[in-house]
């Protein structure tokens, strides 16, 4: 419906053109007055349906956009939802900002911004030359040619250099989100630590880096722009010739719609240029997309087959110092994946627990906050596990924050589970307390549940030297501890299959 509006809005205006040369030109052979009215007639109402035709398109081609825009992202969060945890949990929440954000609206601009003048102007464009061929096949061959120019080459140009600078700029824009983000999620930690102001700083150099990325696609843009008026200039130049040649044997208005006409032609092809940058941005954050919805390590490529293999019922510590690669290697392995900055929403605390496990009762919920040591917590609250949690994170401590997530991995059904540093910001005793019982089966996860740790250090009573003989008998009959940095092949992996935690 909307390139019909499109097609019959611009071909009103080419209309508009060919009747108005007429009257022009009949006018000045002073015909009685009654030959004239309805070519007057004509012209008023061309001009008049060619602006509501135009509205009507703008209506047409913005409710499909906007519908398909609405569908998209809806399908996108489905296919998140039902697809691999990783390409969810294991991405920076501005990457995802970014590709469901102006992603999608990249691709709804395609409808609008392409397809439909794309169409459009194929339509008019071979009506423009049919009606010139008639007069002039000499005159209609040079207009299709400039038309190809305008409508063809002139948008390769202008898509060709786009498509060089938004695959840059596009690794800028995320960038730039990622670093706003972590300004906006945890700015009193950067404030603490002393990095908030070089982080606001990286994120405006990434808008002036986008922005010089913006401007080198400028000159092969400015060719492209120019192309079309070129092109429309030579058009006019050989109907005027031909019109001059024809001028003896042809009425006087015949020549006069032969000059007139293609300057109505050419506008259906002043939006192509625009038509081709969108498409070749549509197509890159096509492939954004996509690639959300894949899971991928640190170098944007499929992950290799899992560095860690983990079996039923293991509880297995990776131990290292900050940057050795422990969250690289709970990426990198198959399970429910509980990141340290996962996000906490401002909404409900029960809200803020089901996003783990949507069919879980209250009496599952207040369980588990009571397990992680929040029982008191939720019985000081107003509402209960009704209380909105205003702010999200900022609504609770760094400890309760922490706790609150360990309660969220609870929650969830899966059957293997990698915390990630699960027990920072709590006090030293009672973050040694609440790891032994992480990694004790049937203390906080099932004996039938596999738990993966990411630490810094394990708990004296843990520690290869220090295990006590109660921790001997109730650990999980394959506790391993990896240790060193996770890319060098001094990494190693100690396991005792009987239980307990050989040195």
């Amino acid at each position: 419906m909307a390139v019909a509006f499109g097609v019959l809005s611009l071909g009103s205006a080419l209309a508009l053109a060919a009747v108005a040369a007429w009257l022009i030109t009949r006018a000045w052979q002073m015909p009685p007055v009654l030959d004239l009215t309805v070519a007057v007639v004509a012209v008023r109402a061309l001009g008049i349906s060619r602006g509501l035709l135009g509205y009507c398109e703008r209506l047409a081609s913005h409710d499909t956009a906007l519908r398909a825009a609405g569908t998209a992202r809806e399908q996108f969060f489905t296919r998140l939802a039902s697809g691999p945890a990783e390409a969810v949990l294991r991405r920076h929440s501005g990457e995802l900002v970014a590709g469901v954000g102006s992603g999608v609206d990249e691709l709804a601009d395609v409808l609008v911004r392409a397809v439909i003048p794309i169409c459009v102007a194929v339509v008019l464009g071979l009506a423009a030359v049919g009606v010139i061929a008639v007069i002039s096949p000499a005159a209609a061959a040079v207009l299709a040619v400039c038309l190809v120019i305008a409508g063809a080459v002139a948008p390769a140009i202008a898509a060709r250099s786009a498509t060089a600078a938004e695959t840059v700029a596009a690794e800028h824009h995320s960038r730039r989100d990622t670093a706003v983000l972590l300004v906006l999620e945890h700015a009193p930690e950067l404030r603490v630590s002393g990095r908030l102001p070089s982080v606001i700083a990286e994120a405006g150099d990434e808008q002036r880096r986008w922005g010089r990325a913006i401007d080198r696609a400028a000159a092969p843009g400015a060719v492209a722009a120019a192309a079309p008026t070129a092109a429309m200039g030579v058009s006019v130049l050989a109907a005027v010739v031909a019109g001059v040649a024809l001028s003896s044997a042809v009425a006087p208005t015949t020549v006069a719609i032969l000059m007139l006409l293609p300057l109505s032609a050419f506008e259906a092809t002043a939006a192509l240029p625009g038509a081709a940058v969108t498409l070749s941005r549509a197509r890159i954050a096509a492939r954004r997309l996509r690639a959300l919805l894949e899971p991928v390590d640190d170098d944007g490529r499929r992950p290799a087959s899992p560095p860690l293999q983990v079996t039923p019922g293991a509880r297995i510590v990776v131990v290292g110092p900050s940057g050795c690669g422990k969250t690289t290697l709970l990426m990198r392995t198959p399970g429910t994946f509980f990141a340290e900055d996962a996000h906490l929403f401002s909404t409900t605390v029960r809200d803020n627990l089901l996003v783990a496990r949507g069919d879980a009762d209250d009496d599952g919920l207040r369980a588990a906050l009571q397990k992680v040591g929040l029982g008191a917590w939720l019985d000081d609250l107003p509402d209960g596990l009704s209380t909105v949690l205003v702010g999200g994170a900022a609504a609770v401590s760094a400890g309760q924050r922490r706790r609150l997530l360990l309660a969220r991995a609870l929650v969830s059904a899966a059957p293997t589970v990698l915390l990630d540093e699960p027990t920072e910001h709590l006090d030293t005793s009672d973050a040694e307390r609440l790891l032994v019982d992480i990694l004790t089966p049937g203390e906080l996860f099932g004996a039938d549940r596999a738990v993966v740790v990411a630490t810094h250090h394990l708990p004296k009573n843990l520690s290869t030297d220090g295990y006590s003989d109660q921790h001997e008998r109730t650990a999980a009959p394959s506790l391993r501890r990896v240790s060193g940095r996770l890319s060098a092949p001094s990494a190693s992996a100690l396991q005792r299959p009987s239980g307990g935690l050989s040195g």
